[in-house]
């Protein structure tokens, strides 16, 4: 499918594995010229001589999304390297502090919320004029199930997801009229190391096999979700890369739902 993004410039946050490498793939096959970011320069270069890429086009830069100053220097290497961008995707972030709401210190709450909210504030603050010139632009945030869904025993991730939601739908009403629009994705359990992670303590708290632990992690925990299986990276990854698109030029200010019927609401 013609994405009609061949001349354009995508940054893609979280782009060492899961959703954001798949969503680097595709728009690097659609003929974008993509760069990647992450936190460790290393695994990110790992991940990147994955991809596929012609000469030129797909480069890799490591950041930290909770510093205003590694986030400047990331786009001083970003504009020599391509120019300005006209293509964000944010889908970097931890599940961070876990349990119920009285076991979870301000510690906790604040150190998620710092790189699930304020992450992708502090991206968006530094490469919002990159996106606002040319009258043409594009931000995907990768949210969550849990935006509007909340779970009990991981409260500070769902506020930071339902914060990134509200910021967003903020976003798409400041700038559409200059031509950049702005969206959201929110997957349910999607095969990434995150879920990875999640999966083998659950094993090993219940003495389970890793199959065993995603089989009663569904059951138990997500109903709903009717396709019973984790979801694929390039699952969501084919939805963010619609978004980033030229076929998307009538969508904004909107959530889509990647979660094989887990949000239990229309």
């Amino acid at each position: 499918m013609d994405l009609g993004i061949q001349d354009k410039t995508a940054l893609v946050f979280g782009g060492d594995s899961g959703i954001g490498w798949n969503t680097a793939r595709i728009l690097l096959a659609e003929g974008a010229t993509v760069v990647v970011s992450d936190i460790d320069q290393a695994q990110l270069d790992n991940s990147a001589d994955q991809l596929e890429a012609p000469q030129g086009k797909l480069h890799a830069f490591a950041a930290d999304v909770t510093s205003a100053a590694s986030l400047a220097a990331l786009h001083a290497k970003v504009r020599d390297a391509v120019g300005e961008i006209d293509i964000l995707v944010q889908s970097s972030g931890v599940t961070g502090a876990q349990g119920l709401f009285h076991e979870i210190d301000e510690e906790g709450w604040a150190k998620t919320i710092d790189i699930d909210l304020m992450g992708p504030v502090r991206i968006t603050r530094e490469f919002i004029a990159d996106l606002r010139q040319g009258g043409w632009g594009r931000i995907v945030y990768l949210v969550s199930e849990d935006a509007s869904q909340p779970y009990d025993d991981e409260l500070p991730y769902c506020a930071a997801k339902a914060g990134v939601l509200s910021f967003a739908k903020g976003l798409s009403r400041t700038y559409a009229k200059e031509g950049l629009l702005v969206n959201t994705v929110s997957p349910a359990f999607i095969h990434t190391p995150m879920t990875d992670a999640m999966m083998n303590k659950r094993s090993k708290e219940l003495g389970t096999s890793f199959d065993e632990a995603i089989e009663s992690f569904l059951d138990e925990k997500r109903p709903y979700m009717e396709l019973q299986r984790r979801g694929e990276p390039e699952e969501v990854a084919n939805v963010v890369a619609f978004l980033c698109s030229e076929l998307a030029s009538f969508v904004n200010g909107s959530n889509y739902r990647v979660d094989s019927g887990s949000v239990a609401t229309i």
